[in-house]
């Protein structure tokens, strides 16, 4: 009994034995420093674990490149970038099995060329150097054979793709035909109508008009959903009055600001210096007799006048020319005067004059600044009072009534207002509260605490009759006119269908062969696209946004025979058969990655992936 047991034990452990062996090499399948060789397989060919990791290193780079962000893999993985790279990675192999198929190879000696041409591995004088190829490979990452079997592909790819696309040309009647589309031109002549030359007399119709008007367009008078918030604010401007500030530090402050408050006169230079006093005085003579101007003496230094601008200087910034320079007349040029580049000529250009500003002066702006700056510490401080009063369940208006806080209402719909709506901050929060939110404290941009409470979302509503009137008026005027307009076009448009010509007084103008993207200034917008579906002789109404025009199409012409429409046809032409060559190459690359059937290992990729991070 016991040798049987025994027995039993044995076989159970080599049963766990083989449990296991198989478990590990389950895992090995699909472990990326394990058994894993491919991603894919097409066909005959693989996507390999290397070539595909090289490729999404590539495409990483290339992205953080172009960002100048790090991206993950799991970045790349959420955008499909790394579906993309398999995608290619596939496309390829399917190329290569079709090569393969056909048998095509570039053999030994026409691989020897390539690798010939490939200036990473040429000396200084152009010829094929061993070591660099060598080395390049291994800076690569590549060895011989594989290189060197890639590149195989890659020849055989271009073979393939050659026989393809060479030759691929779209019929000359495509290009024609788009060419005489876009060069279509349409003579015309017309009349345009606009509200400005309507002098109708004014009328004040009564509210029933209005009334009846206001129901036959209620959708010109909709408002739009609104949420209706109840907010409290804390400002600064509101605590002014309650903050202290002592008289020294007014003070100090306006002793810090004295460059401020006490400007000293000033005067707007240019300065000309030359290489020494002689060759200024020179200078200065000429000028005096006339014989040159300022600007031509800067020419004739190789500067510009900006290049010796000094802009507004004081009597300090011009050391020992200071006394010249400033008793010198607007306009005029002094000189030569001593600078510390040189003997240089100066002209004034403007004075300005000083400008003192005394303590009892400015004395309220600096008691407004310092209070302002205090009040905001204030604000500062307070805000975690009112929060933690906000967090135990006190209201808006409960806050109001125990502390400077002021309670507002306003009904928002999404638009920059008055008051505390043209604040972002207040905008920000308003947008995104919702009526199961609690108020918290906020600060706005000027220091402002602030907290707000959703009460009610309205609907879009017909805007109440009352409070609508003065635009129910505008647009009962607005329709008024255009029916005016609209009344004399169809007039017009009526008696040139009946006489073949526009009345008599008529402002018309005239246009002789315009393509269909040439622009008229204040005609309707698509007035172009309408005259080309017109025939010669018809005439036609069109409006536009503060505008009417009555068209007669009077000839179609062809596109002209210029260099303009010789270059546009010769661009169409390579285009298009660029376009033709791309499409049967992507149809020959579908139909050779259909007849592979690719079949992709998930397990494989989420390994590489996975040690990828």
């Amino acid at each position: 009994m016991a040798t049987g047991v025994k027995q039993l034990s044995k076989t159970f452990v080599w049963i766990l034995m083989g449990l296991l062996i198989v478990g590990l090499a389950g895992f090995g399948a699909v472990n990326f420093s394990g058994s894993v060789t491919s991603v894919a397989q097409v066909g005959d060919q693989e996507v390999s674990v290397e070539a595909y990791m090289r490729e999404l290193q590539r495409e990483q780079r290339a992205l953080q490149a172009q960002s100048g962000q790090t991206m993950t893999i799991a970045q790349m993985s959420a955008f499909g970038m790394d579906r993309a790279v398999l995608g290619r990675l596939i496309s390829l192999a399917a190329i290569d099995n079709e090569v393969k198929t056909l048998g095509l190879s570039i053999g030994d000696e026409n691989l020897l060329n390539e690798l010939r041409e490939i200036p990473a591995f040429q000396d200084t004088s152009g010829n094929f150097d061993r070591q660099a190829y060598t080395f390049a490979l291994q800076n690569a990452g590549f060895n011989e054979t594989e290189f060197e079997a890639d590149l195989r592909r890659e020849s055989a790819r271009t073979l393939v793709q050659g026989a393809i696309v060479v030759g691929a040309e779209m019929p000359d009647v495509l290009t024609k035909t788009l060419t005489s589309y876009i060069g279509a031109r349409r003579s015309f002549s017309y009349v345009q109508i606009s509200g400005d030359q309507f002098a109708l007399t004014q009328e004040v119709p009564d509210d029933a008009v209005l009334k009846g008007f206001y129901d036959a367009n209620a959708d010109q008078f909709t408002l739009p959903e609104t949420k209706r918030i109840t907010y409290a604010r804390l400002s600064p401007d509101m605590l002014l009055d309650s903050v202290e500030v002592d008289e020294d530090a007014l003070r100090a402050l306006f002793d810090e600001r004295s460059d401020q408050y006490q400007v000293p006169e000033r005067r707007l230079v240019e300065r000309l210096v030359f290489a020494d006093d002689e060759a200024a005085a020179s200078a200065k003579a000429q000028l005096d007799v006339g014989g040159t101007t300022f600007e031509v003496l800067v020419q004739d230094r190789g500067l510009a006048l900006q290049d010796i601008d000094m802009g507004d200087v004081t009597m300090g910034d011009l050391g020992t020319a200071a006394d010249a320079v400033f008793a010198a007349e607007i306009g005029t040029v002094v000189g030569p005067l001593p600078s510390d580049l040189g003997a240089a000529l100066y002209r004034v250009n403007g004075q300005l004059e000083a400008r003192e500003t005394s303590y009892d002066d400015a004395k309220t702006e600096l008691r407004d600044e310092i209070a302002a700056d205090r009040a905001r510490r204030v604000i500062e401080q307070e805000s975690e009072e009112i929060n933690d009063l906000l967090a135990g369940g006190a209201t808006l208006e409960e806050l109001a009534d125990e502390g400077d806080m002021q309670v507002g209402t306003l009904d928002w719909t999404g638009e920059a207002g008055d008051g505390i709506s043209a604040y972002e901050g207040f905008r920000t929060a308003a947008s995104t509260v919702t009526l199961e939110d609690f108020p918290t404290a906020e600060f706005l941009g000027d220091g402002s605490l602030f907290a707000l409470r959703l009460d009610e979302i309205l609907p879009e509503r017909p805007e109440p009759f009352e409070a609508a009137k003065q635009s129910v008026l505008d647009a009962w005027n607005a329709d008024r006119l255009a029916t005016a307009v609209k009344t004399q076009a169809e007039a017009i448009l009526a008696e040139v269908t009946t006489n073949g010509a526009f009345p008599e007084g008529s402002e018309v103008k005239q246009e002789t062969g315009l393509t269909r993207t040439a622009y008229l200034d204040t005609t309707p917008a698509d007035m172009m696209n309408q005259i080309f579906t017109m025939e010669p002789g018809a005439t036609q109404l069109i409006t536009g946004e503060g505008s009417t025009v009555i068209v007669r199409l009077e000839d179609i012409l062809p596109a002209e025979e210029n260099e303009e429409m010789t270059l546009l046809a010769e661009a169409l032409d390579a285009q298009l058969d660029q376009a033709l060559s791309e499409a049967l190459f992507e149809a020959f690359v579908s139909d050779a990655q259909l007849r592979a059937a690719p079949r992709v290992d998930q397990q494989a990729l989420n390994a590489v992936q996975a040690n990828y991070q």
